[in-house]
């Protein structure tokens, strides 16, 4: 999971993205301090 934080007019908005490719195509156009993070569980199967 991927997640886009933004903060902006002392706001804070988080979206969430099933894949990379779909969250950094909005990250491009969010305006606003935002933050481009990866989420990974412990029982991610790249863990096993």
């Amino acid at each position: 999971m991927w997640v886009i934080t933004v903060f902006a007019n002392e706001n804070t908005t988080m979206f969430e993205f099933d894949t990379e490719e779909e969250a950094r195509e909005a990250f491009k156009k969010i305006s606003g301090f935002t933050i481009l993070t990866e989420v990974v569980y412990f029982n991610d199967p790249c863990f096993a």
